[in-house]
């Protein structure tokens, strides 16, 4: 039964997901030319620097590069939207198919490098990657919309050009450190943080207020669940805001316990337990097995508790 609803569980939440990226699809701005800033965020001066240098490379090669700028991509994946986009702008030569694209999307910190089939050879995935990581993140990271976006179009076209020295192997500025810190970690959007947040807390939530509630047990629960609080909410919140709240669980669960522990309710729920082998709290029947070995818990409703596992995934192109 339990792994009946947790599959319905799962296939809810993908299906909302599913939803969300059709009902959200960001719409594709009208083609303004070499360089589409429909988020505002580059200066006039790097809108025209920038269309000089891809009018004087596509004279050169009659390789394509446009780059687009949107404010927020609606929920919808970065490489999709930049995958629509590609196809609607029909960037590069008919016959050659050497169109690049690049878009940054400000509100969702992330950013992409679409490569037209005619020049997979020239300008690779793992050469993008480095242009994304190593020019233009930094820029980012520090603010500078127009430092990033240029930069990483003259590497871009450099590197079509037969030349990868533009491609530093290392961030740039070394103090340029992201503001939004708490967040850094796995490349997830604000609906899947969401999603996965929800079902994350929803469990180990769940049994830390049992834990605060629960004599006996509680103190059990409470060493168990410390892993769980330190490795599952780096998928929600980085690195940085699992060791928050990995540190706000080991001091306030312990406080709040002793709270707990000097009320009435809770006292007669202890003794219940040693004398009759069972308590009832807040509609919840606690038993205890033989010499207080374990404890189990069900609801007037015949509901038994079970054990769960979750996984977490990854993604590049932010900042």
């Amino acid at each position: 039964m339990c792994n009946r609803g947790l599959r319905h569980f799962v296939l809810v939440v993908f299906f909302i997901g599913l939803a969300g990226s059709i009902v959200y699809a960001a719409d594709i701005p009208y083609l303004q030319g070499r360089v589409t800033d429909d988020a505002e965020i580059l200066s006039p001066a790097a809108i025209k620097r920038l269309s000089v240098l891809l009018e004087d490379h596509e004279a050169r090669t009659t390789a394509q590069v446009a780059v687009l700028t949107i404010t927020t991509l609606d929920g919808e994946s970065i490489e999709d939207f930049a995958l629509r986009v590609f196809e609607a702008w029909k960037l590069g030569q008919r016959d050659q198919d050497n169109g690049v694209l690049v878009v940054v999307a400000p509100q969702d910190r992330r950013m992409r490098i679409e490569v037209g089939y005619g020049l997979e050879g020239r300008l690779t995935d793992l050469e993008a990657g480095r242009i994304i990581r190593n020019v233009m993140t930094p820029r980012f990271k520090a603010g500078d919309f127009d430092g990033g976006v240029e930069q990483g179009v003259t590497a871009i076209v450099a590197q079509l050009q037969g030349g990868d020295a533009s491609i530093p192997e290392a961030s740039a500025p070394a103090d340029a450190k992201s503001k939004d810190a708490f967040f850094e970690g796995p490349d997830l959007g604000i609906i899947e943080r969401i999603l996965i947040g929800c079902f994350i807390f929803g469990i180990i939530g769940l049994f830390t207020v049992l834990g605060v509630v629960t004599p006996g047990v509680g103190w059990f629960l409470y060493f168990f669940l410390i892993p769980f609080w330190a490795m599952f909410p780096i998928v929600v919140v980085g690195t940085t805001g699992a060791f928050i709240l990995l540190a706000i669980y080991l001091v306030c669960f312990p406080i709040a316990k002793v709270i707990l522990s000097k009320s009435k309710w809770y006292g007669k729920a202890k003794k219940d337990l040693k004398q009759k082998g069972k308590a009832t709290i807040g509609g919840w029947t606690l038993t205890s097995g033989g010499r207080s070995s374990g404890s189990s818990f069900s609801g007037g409703g015949g509901f038994s508790g079970g054990g769960g596992s979750s996984g977490g995934g990854g993604a590049s192109g932010s900042w």
